[in-house]
């Protein structure tokens, strides 16, 4: 029998390296407009989202949102959108990603808290969607499929 990243290489899959923090959350670098972040792989987050205190860090354009963002015990908190943005996870890229911005000082005091580093962002659903992602919980990684 084939192992898993031997199936998924020839069906064009990358393998993408994971971090596993102090709180139990993987965590994955990724370059947002070519520069490079640390960001929380988060299957439960619909959107992939920024921090308010990392756009001009990411260059980002921030435009006005009617969204409500909600998560890790905060709920209703303001928005921001910023389309048009390229990210790239190792040799994975994908153009004109939209992203949610938003406060994430309360999630990043509760990584702190936890002896964990702080995070640029999360990686969203939307994301992992898009990348047709496969996450190998066992060997801290995950895969990602490369375009036709």
């Amino acid at each position: 029998m084939s192992s898993l990243k031997n199936f998924l290489k020839k069906k064009k899959y990358t393998k993408t390296p994971l971090t596993l923090t102090a709180t139990n959350h993987f965590e994955i670098t990724a370059k947002l407009n070519n520069i490079t972040g640390r960001f929380i792989l988060d299957t439960g987050a619909s959107n992939t989202c920024v921090g308010f205190d990392k756009i001009d860090f990411f260059n980002l354009t921030p435009k006005a949102s009617k969204i409500k963002a909600a998560g890790a015990g905060a709920t209703n908190m303001e928005t921001l959108i910023s389309t048009k943005n390229k990210i790239e996870i190792l040799d994975w890229k994908m153009n004109k990603l939209k992203l949610v911005l938003f406060d994430l000082q309360h999630v990043n005091e509760a990584l702190t808290s936890h002896n964990a580093l702080p995070v640029d962002g999360i990686i969203g659903a939307d994301v992992l969607k898009k990348a047709k992602a496969i996450i190998d919980y066992d060997k801290k990684c995950v895969y990602l499929k490369q375009k036709a």
